[in-house]
């Protein structure tokens, strides 16, 4: 079942809350703010109810706020290095916003804008079009991300967009998980298993510079069940650049079974991530360093599994494209499936 459940008119724009719920008694509330995940309710192994994504108290925090928190981030997700791009021939120049280098759409991003709401059966439906050249990127394009709650437990985010003429297009959602519904304790004894045999190396801003890096026998290899922070810590030159875990795994994916899958050992809440996109950002709250409007997260308090295409495609040969041509559709799901599951690891 879908509902408004509130309403704001903000200086800003219209400010909308939907609530998504299903006969279990899993909720979602999704703002037309970013297109974000307000709240994300689920019972624990006691019939607790916990919120397992961070987020502020009062809605219209989020608004004007410089963090991504659960939002809908584009028009291309990730690092692009040096902050350009080449297509078709021309250069397109885009926002600084992480040092010299381009991060999820620029200054004005898809999490920094009012999206159209439209409750559509048990979809909500969030669409947005951005004009040509904004953040720099060519193309007007027009962008329709669904939220649903399924009778399974799962929480469905389905991505469609479409341009005028040749872009960029590559969609994530960027929430931020913390299992235990606590986020003034890590994630780092929640345990995670990621499906993949490498990430795409990085240099020292954080860009893939087109290499590939084996993880086996490393402190990045998730392949079995094991706590996040056992070897975070770990002397590994690319922890040390990204002080933790900030990397894109490039994943197995047969688009039947899971992808990655986490689990806190305290609420026996159980994650599993399925989607059809080639990666996943594995993030582990870093940067999160402390106070946020009235709320306070720390760092290593939640992480982010973003699934996505290659980072930096636009400028690295090597990787598959990111390029949308015109009349073309991209199109993608990703699926959080929550369970409870008893178990030792």
């Amino acid at each position: 079942m879908v509902k408004l459940i509130e309403e704001r008119d903000l200086k800003e724009g219209k400010l909308r809350c939907f609530e998504l719920k299903n006969e279990n008694g899993m909720i979602a509330e999704i703002i037309n703010y970013g297109a974000r995940i307000h709240r994300l309710i689920m019972s624990d192994i006691n019939g607790v109810k916990r919120d397992v994504v961070i987020g502020f108290h009062d809605i219209a925090e989020y608004v004007g706020s410089a963090d991504y928190f659960n939002a809908i981030v584009g028009r291309v997700a990730n690092r692009i290095g040096g902050a350009a791009f080449t297509l078709n021939g021309k250069n397109y120049p885009l926002f600084k916003n992480d040092g010299n280098n381009h991060l999820h759409g620029g200054k004005v991003g898809f999490d920094s804008v009012f999206w159209n709401a439209e409750i559509d059966g048990e979809d909500l439906a969030l669409s947005y079009t951005a004009a040509d050249l904004e953040e720099g990127y060519p193309a007007e394009l027009s962008v329709e991300v669904r939220y649903r709650v399924t009778e399974n437990d799962e929480l469905s985010i389905s991505y469609r967009a479409q341009a005028k003429e040749d872009t960029l297009c590559s969609l994530t959602n960027h929430a931020y998980f913390n299992l235990s519904g606590d986020f003034n304790q890590t994630v780092l004894g929640e345990c995670l298993r990621i499906k993949s045999d490498c990430i795409t190396a990085i240099d020292k801003e954080l860009i893939p510079t087109g290499e590939l890096y084996a993880v086996k026998d490393t402190p990045l290899d998730f392949n079995s069940m094991r706590e996040i922070g056992e070897e975070i810590g770990y002397d590994n030159e690319f922890l040390r650049i990204a002080g933790g875990y900030d990397f894109n795994y490039v994943l197995k994916n047969d688009k039947k079974s899971y992808v990655a899958k986490a689990f806190d050992p305290k609420t026996c809440i159980e994650m599993e991530v399925y989607t059809d996109m080639l990666c996943m950002q594995f993030y582990s709250g870093n940067f999160l360093n402390g106070t946020k409007g009235k709320a306070v997260f720390n760092k290593n308090c939640a992480f982010c599994l973003e699934t996505q295409l290659y980072p930096n495609a636009c400028n690295v040969s090597a990787f598959p494209s990111s390029v949308l041509k015109k009349g073309e559709i991209f199109s993608s799901q990703t699926k959080y499936k929550f369970s409870l599951f008893r178990s030792e690891f």
